[in-house]
């Protein structure tokens, strides 16, 4: 089989998803879909090296979305060398969550040549002399389909666990998106991690979703705002 250029396909799904708007600071309230930055973190969760990056290239949303209001307490202070008193920093917030959400994610594993990648990539990379995207997108279907991870998948915040499985488009029989179409607005992109390692500024762009299919695009492309 081919491994060069290949696309692979998730599904994710969990009892509740947020993926937070970032122009709103005090709440938290979730964007429609989930973001192509969540969804990367879904690939990244179960395969992630140095000399790979994961570019998301469409999302399906298969559940209708709904929503839900959860209040609870949170710690309104920033951890420290001097000790928190939780009952002197405790806020109730409120969060508008997503409920029972489904997604079938699409996206395909982009090898970084050495020569174009950062020093501190270079410093975290063991296997420079036996490198290639065909060895990388094959350990990355070996763990997915075996339901193997790094670290447990989640849907915008890490208390909203993501359960996946790795979809083979030619035999399974997938189900067919929601049959809605709306246009989602500015969304989050993701981070600029190659301007800024530290404190990357944020990418976003115009999300349309059209019959459950909202198309992404490369993160080189015009629609990109930065």
């Amino acid at each position: 089989m081919e491994y060069y250029d290949k696309e692979f396909c998730l599904e994710v799904w969990g009892p509740m998803a947020c993926f937070t708007r970032p122009e709103l600071k005090v709440e938290r309230v979730s964007y429609d879909v989930i973001t192509p930055s969540a969804a990367r973190a879904v690939f990244e969760a179960i395969f992630w090296k140095p000399a790979i990056h994961w570019q998301v290239t469409k999302i399906e949303v298969l559940n209708p979305i709904k929503w839900t209001s959860v209040r609870r307490n949170e710690v309104g202070a920033v951890a420290s060398k001097n000790p928190i008193y939780i009952e002197d920093k405790r806020q109730q917030k409120n969060s508008l969550l997503l409920k029972d959400v489904r997604y079938r994610i699409w996206a395909k594993l982009e090898f970084i040549p050495q020569r174009k990648r950062t020093r501190q990539q270079d410093l975290f990379n063991d296997e420079r002399n036996d490198e290639n995207p065909a060895k990388y997108n094959a350990m990355f279907e070996r763990r997915a389909s075996k339901g193997q991870c790094f670290n447990q998948p989640y849907l915008g915040t890490r208390e909203c666990v993501a359960s996946f499985r790795l979809v083979n488009p030619e035999n399974d029989e997938l189900d067919a998106p929601i049959s809605e179409s709306r246009d989602l607005g500015i969304m989050l992109y993701d981070m600029d991690f190659e301007q800024d390692l530290k404190n990357p500024p944020a990418m976003f762009y115009r999300a349309k979703m059209e019959n459950g299919v909202i198309i992404v695009p490369p993160r080189n492309s015009e629609e990109i705002l930065r």
